[in-house]
């Protein structure tokens, strides 16, 4: 086991001035919707964020004063030309709140300091043949304490939690993993959640790793999104996320968007799931059968061990699966965008999406429309960011920030 960080305990004196911090409290719905707008335009002047909420001009310059107030805006330089007044774009603070996110992978885990903004301000990573909650535990631990512990005092009682993408039911992963089922059978009855609640005191939530991963989609992306969309994230095992309305849709369970179980043609006329074709293990498990090094590839997504022959043999394979997946759930829910990402190098996915659009075509897909297939814009890291916007999300913004 490969691991950055060291020791478990985090000392009490970097956690005693985070809670309770009124900073890092819940944000009234209205300033919730000023810094939801704000983050998704850039920066906004208070005559635009007033037309936007149909709030009074005075209602906005309250709100906007508190915030600055807070720390969480900024006002940038005063746009001028204009008739009237000159236009003060105002932007959300880098250092306005920071937020942990843990990503609990089935071959790595990785834990993420991100600022306001959503940029990566640290970062510690371990890798392992499989995951049991004391590891992830001490390793969660050691990592918070040294992140927390490299910033300023000024920055600490701005973080405002952790969350945590994790696969669900990870008990049932241990035959595709390689490992005994009593080794994995420890995840039943243990909540990593409350656990680390309170050795670290402060909130944390937890989503599903590709649920995450589609909600980071949502925060931190690069393009507009239409209201409704697909989302795939390939790691270990492929899994994905579904946003209708602007939302990411978890379902009752928190599964909705469980894309890995989608029933695909596996070859040798067979009816197989997603995850047997189209998953990172199934690349590396054919890479190791020709001798080749694969451990390296859940290390870093760049630089991976290759053999042209046996990648393309994996992208056409991942691609029908993908894009028969597709064809069903447009079947479900007239989904008219798809988005594709992961722990993979650029190219590689370039390549997956070409194959997953060539294989869409060759689907009778009469009398719906067919979706476009793109680039997701967050790239490898989308699980951990996706955890860290769950306390961004929980205090700082409306439920429709994406």
């Amino acid at each position: 086991m490969n691991q950055s960080a060291q020791g478990s305990e985090v000392p009490k004196e970097l956690t005693s001035d985070i809670r309770g911090s009124n900073q890092s409290g819940m944000r009234a719905h209205n300033e919730r919707l000023v810094l939801s707008l704000v983050r998704r335009h850039g920066a906004l002047a208070k005559s635009e964020i007033a037309r936007m909420t149909g709030l009074s001009a005075q209602t906005v310059s309250v709100i906007m004063r508190a915030l600055e107030e807070d720390g969480l805006l900024v006002r940038g330089e005063p746009v001028r030309g204009r008739v009237g007044q000159p236009s003060v774009p105002i932007r959300l603070a880098p250092d306005g709140a920071f937020f942990f996110g843990l990503k609990i992978g089935r071959r790595s885990a990785d834990l993420i300091l991100i600022d306001f903004l959503g940029n990566v301000r640290d970062r510690a990573s371990i890798t392992y043949k499989y995951p049991t909650p004391d590891a992830m535990i001490s390793f969660a631990t050691a990592a918070f304490a040294r992140l927390i512990g490299a910033m300023s005092e000024a920055d600490r009682p701005r973080v405002s939690g952790l969350g945590i993408a994790i696969p669900f039911q990870l008990w049932d992963w241990a035959g595709p993993l390689g490992v005994p089922e009593s080794e994995m059978a420890t995840w039943r009855n243990r909540d990593i959640r409350a656990e680390l609640e309170a050795s670290l005191l402060l909130p944390v939530y937890l989503e599903n790793d590709a649920s995450s991963a589609c909600g980071a989609e949502l925060v931190f992306g690069t393009q507009e999104h239409p209201a409704d969309f697909l989302y795939f994230y390939v790691g270990y095992f492929i899994g994905g996320g579904l946003v209708l309305n602007g939302r990411l849709f978890a379902g009752p369970t928190g599964n909705a968007g469980a894309l890995g179980s989608m029933p695909v043609p596996v070859g040798g006329g067979r009816i197989g799931q997603l995850i047997e074709v189209a998953s990172l293990q199934t690349l590396a498990r054919a890479l190791h059968a020709k001798g080749i090094e694969t451990a390296s590839m859940w290390d870093k997504p760049e630089g991976w061990p290759n053999d042209a022959e046996t990648l393309a043999g994996w992208v056409d394979q991942a691609g029908s699966g993908i894009a028969y997946c597709i064809a069903s759930a447009t079947c479900v829910a007239d989904l008219g965008t798809v988005l594709i990402d992961g722990w993979m190098p650029r190219q590689t996915r370039d390549m997956l999406i070409q194959s997953a659009r060539r294989h869409l075509k060759a689907i009778n897909l009469s009398g719906i429309a067919v979706p476009t297939i793109a680039a997701g814009t967050v790239g490898p890291d989308s699980r951990a960011l996706g955890a860290a916007s769950l306390p961004l999300s929980e205090r700082y913004l409306t439920d429709s920030a994406g």
